[in-house]
């Protein structure tokens, strides 16, 4: 079974990792012939959106777990390193490995030897064309001991009961009367991945399909998650009806 590489320096740029492994099941047919990561918003694949904005930000490491139609999105993380000068793609190919989706905690797992000690996470199949990846981010997380930090957004119509709640201190909680919705950007730490938060080993040679918000939950109870709201546009295009409302 294929291994991923060693993990680079601590040195290293931070990297980014973007989940687009999933089938897209609520997205069919359109998911039937394409993943949905590559279905087209403004004329753009929708993966397209968050590279950009990371490159704008200076990130130029990412790492693409794929799993569904993979190939496809091998085929554009390669042009899109071609056309851009000093971008690092590398693409964890979870369906070639494993014959399925490795979930985001497991997807991440399987990733993290390419991650560095801090790094962002967020989800290939969700809009949000001005959000900024910024440098001060990460050096206010690195510095702040959480094992994550995340962006929350207001409640959309098909979540209305949110995900997570916002202490008047920036906490993220695990219980709370009002909850917000989980961007699914992120930035995270290492150590979440390991024990004793997470049992699965680095790397994830064995294939264990795992789910993140049972790890967000376990850190946030234990007062080690941060969060802030963003309120700038945010789609998760989850089907044909959102993917049309965009245009």
């Amino acid at each position: 079974m294929p291994r991923l590489a060693a993990d680079p320096s601590s040195a290293a740029p931070i990297a980014a990792m973007i989940l687009a492994a999933g089938r897209g099941m609520r997205m069919r047919p359109l998911t039937d012939a394409h993943p949905k990561p590559l279905l087209r918003v403004q004329d753009k694949p929708l993966l397209q959106w968050p590279m950009e904005a990371l490159r704008a930000g200076g990130f130029h490491r990412v790492v693409v777990n794929t799993a569904w139609l993979g190939e496809q999105i091998d085929d554009f993380c390669a042009r899109w390193q071609a056309g851009h000068p000093g971008a690092e793609v590398t693409v964890s190919r979870e369906g070639q490995d494993f014959g399925y989706a490795l979930e985001t905690a497991g997807g991440i797992a399987r990733a993290l030897p390419l991650l560095g000690d801090v790094f962002w996470v967020l989800a290939g199949d969700v809009f949000v064309p001005g959000f900024d990846f910024t440098s001060a981010s990460v050096a206010r997380f690195a510095d702040s001991g959480r094992l994550a930090h995340l962006w929350l957004v207001p409640n959309p119509p098909h979540n209305p009961r949110g995900d997570f709640g916002l202490s008047a201190d920036g906490l993220a909680l695990n219980q709370a009367e009002t909850r917000f919705t989980y961007s699914t950007i992120g930035l995270y730490r290492r150590e979440l991945f390991e024990l004793p938060w997470c049992e699965i080993l680095p790397g994830n040679p064995q294939g264990t399909a795992a789910p993140l918000a049972p790890l967000l939950r376990q850190a946030m109870d234990a007062g080690r998650v941060s969060a802030e709201l963003y309120t700038g546009p945010w789609v998760d295009v989850g089907t044909p009806e959102r993917l049309k409302e965009l245009g």
